[in-house]
């Protein structure tokens, strides 16, 4: 059953990085894997530029090797890796490839390749932003209570245009009872009622799929919740 609400956009920013992604410790492995001397005898400020550099130790499509085998070593075989350090050079994998599980883990590969090697890769654009999403019946905001990505994600669709990429490519989709897909869509995603018994909610997610937000201050639209 649908169900309307108002939406207001908050914040929507454009990000090159993910929050919190990649790690002192993932850094540390990564020189492991490239055979630094005593990683862990490193100063901590230091720990990321020495990993940058020893990245660019390689030639750029097996520095790609290196953090595509180390983010996808249990996901991806090692002829899919092959291929995709030639890919990565060109392609936006965060974007275009086939299993949208993998997009928000491809972002943080392309982010740090792209700093390692100043932009040799393709830059990486996410987009994060909040809205705040305000009940037009009672109790309307239950449906976002259990697994709220498909709801959202249709939600926020009403307020983009008819040719937006996710109106474009998953119609039926929003239309339907199943939007399995909606979870890797929304990266990242918080919500929380506030003071005034609104939702909010907090998103980071592809540049691709919502770059048109920044010019939707507010609108009202309808959506469901999977079956």
């Amino acid at each position: 059953m649908k169900k309307s609400f108002n939406v207001t956009r908050v914040s929507f920013k454009t990000i090159s990085e993910l929050p919190g992604y990649w790690t002192e410790a993932k850094y540390l492995d990564l020189l492991e894997l490239m055979d630094f001397d005593n990683p862990g005898g490193l100063d901590k400020s230091e720990i990321k530029d020495m990993c940058l550099m020893s990245l660019t130790d390689n030639e750029p499509e097996d520095a790609a090797k290196i953090v595509l085998t180390y983010v996808f070593g249990d996901k991806l075989n090692k002829g899919q890796i092959d291929n995709l350090s030639n890919e990565i050079l060109e392609e936006k994998l965060w974007e275009e490839y086939a299993d949208l599980s993998l997009h928000e883990e491809f972002f943080a590969v392309h982010q740090l390749l792209y700093d390692a090697f100043e932009g040799t890769f393709p830059h990486a654009e996410a987009v994060s932003f909040q809205v705040k999403i305000q009940e037009m019946a009672k109790n309307g905001l239950s449906i976002f209570e259990d697994h709220p990505e498909a709801p959202l994600v249709r939600l926020m669709a009403g307020g983009l245009p008819d040719n937006s990429v996710i109106n474009r490519l998953f119609n039926d989709k929003l239309e339907g009872e199943q939007f399995q897909e909606a979870k890797d869509i929304l990266w990242q995603l918080k919500m929380a009622k506030n003071e005034n018994n609104e939702l909010v909610a907090n998103v980071i997610s592809s540049h691709y799929w919502f770059k048109d937000l920044k010019y939707v201050d507010g609108f009202e639209a309808e959506t469901h919740a999977d079956e």
